[in-house]
């Protein structure tokens, strides 16, 4: 019974997305076709200022105004999601928003799947951190501030029960971290509850990284965020794969994913997004921030092998391309091992270039990139690419490029030694 269920084949079905240069899918594809850079000055985070000036944060933000886009969902769904969000931290607003734009994606407001039969994964941790920093100064005058429902608002789960009961979604659910792969380790174990029969579909969320001053301060002080040499232009700070690359720039999304089992969409009669071909999650033994060339190649190899497919028939990698020196050479390198000859014909860009880094959710935002690409055919700018790192890479430059992608690998690689590699393939089921 369990070689059965391991052979179900997932597919996605629906997707949604709140990030710095769309706050839907339509106008994030179209975005990513031009080449919109989403990168610019912060606004003051924090008295007194702290050194990070430079960021991709989410403009012109309305809970109210963007919901008001999903009246297709019903009264019922509406009202509830109104009254879970109500004064709730940003980045349960956001989660709430992707899952609103993907659940209609996906048709599930039409043709339904039994609320026990569904889960749901939020991928990240320590999500509301700004949050609470904001709490701190008041909380100090008189602790009396703080209302009892910070108690549920500060954990991480509160995403998971918020969802729950706006989609009536009753199946398995929890969160999981893996730092910056936190969103592919999410798709990952989606992916694993279809095959093993626990849920036929699973609603997997890449939380907003709502970071506080301090995590951001943090981050600068390790060295890991650029934005240095190119102080006076935002714009030209996020540089993957390029020679001036110094450190990544903090970027905001969230993203949501329905997966589904390939005969639940059958069943559902549903259009069908992407199949995910294979995934994997590997370790390194380091619980350090720098990356480690042997995992990232395992963690492809690996998921190449699940996916029963060879290199040469990978045509694009969206790769995790953060704009730090160290990452972005070591990458390469391990992409140099797995692909070898083919190393000539594989596309390769970095979201990152256009949204900054969003961590948590990268891995999800980033798998929605692929999907539009293999969907629209092309692959979208790598700016700010003046002097690869590497000559021999099939790097795309400063526009799209028409191109036919079949199959797709997206990585992403984490603080603490996590490697994480998804293979995506094109809908011709």
């Amino acid at each position: 019974m369990m070689n059965d269920h391991m052979q179900r084949r997932v597919v996605i079905t629906g997707m949604g997305i709140i990030s710095p240069i769309g706050h839907n899918v339509n106008d994030y594809g179209q975005s990513l076709k031009i080449g919109q850079n989403g990168i610019e000055y912060l606004e003051n985070l924090s008295k007194p200022a702290i050194s990070v000036k430079i960021g991709a944060k989410i403009s012109n933000f309305s809970f109210e105004s963007i919901i008001q886009q999903y009246t297709l969902l019903g009264e019922e769904i509406l009202q509830k999601a109104k009254h879970c969000t109500w004064r709730l931290p940003y980045a349960i607003q956001c989660s709430v928003l992707s899952a609103l734009e993907a659940w209609i994606d996906a048709r599930l407001n039409k043709v339904t799947i039994s609320p026990d039969r569904f889960g749901i994964i939020i991928a990240g941790s320590n999500l509301t951190m700004n949050f609470q920093y904001d709490l701190y100064q008041k909380f100090f005058q008189s602790f009396e501030y703080i209302t009892p429902s910070y108690a549920l608002h500060y954990m991480d789960t509160d995403h998971v029960g918020i969802l729950s009961e706006v989609f009536d979604i009753r199946g398995e659910g929890f969160t999981v971290g893996g730092a910056s792969a936190s969103g592919n380790v999410g798709i990952l174990k989606g992916y694993q509850l279809i095959q093993l029969g626990v849920v036929d579909a699973c609603m997997v969320v890449g939380s907003i990284a709502d970071l506080s001053p301090m995590e951001l301060q943090g981050f600068y002080n390790i060295g890991a965020m650029g934005g240095k040499r190119f102080h006076d232009q935002p714009e030209k700070a996020c540089r993957p794969f390029d020679k001036d690359h110094e450190g990544f720039i903090y970027g905001q999304a969230s993203g949501c994913l329905i997966l589904e089992s390939l005969e639940s969409a059958k069943k559902r009669d549903i259009h069908i997004l992407a199949e995910i071909l294979g995934a994997s999650l590997i370790l390194d033994g380091n619980r350090l921030s720098n990356p480690n060339e042997d995992g990232e190649v395992r963690a492809m190899e690996f998921a190449l092998n699940q996916a029963k497919v060879k290199a040469e028939d990978v045509d694009y990698i969206n790769a995790h391309g953060s704009s730090s020196q160290l990452g972005d050479e070591t990458e390469i390198r391990a992409i140099r091992r797995v692909f070898k000859k083919n190393l000539s014909r594989v596309w390769i860009n970095s979201t990152k270039g256009l949204i900054g880094h969003c961590l948590y959710s990268a891995g999800v935002v980033e798998a929605i990139a692929v999907i539009i690409q293999i969907r629209d055919r092309f692959v979208h700018p790598n700016i700010n690419l003046d002097n690869p790192i590497d000559d021999e890479c099939r790097f795309n430059r400063a526009i799209s490029t028409q191109a036919d992608i079949n199959i797709a690998m997206s990585n992403s690689f984490g603080f603490g030694g996590i490697n994480t590699s998804i293979l995506l393939k094109r809908a011709v089921l």
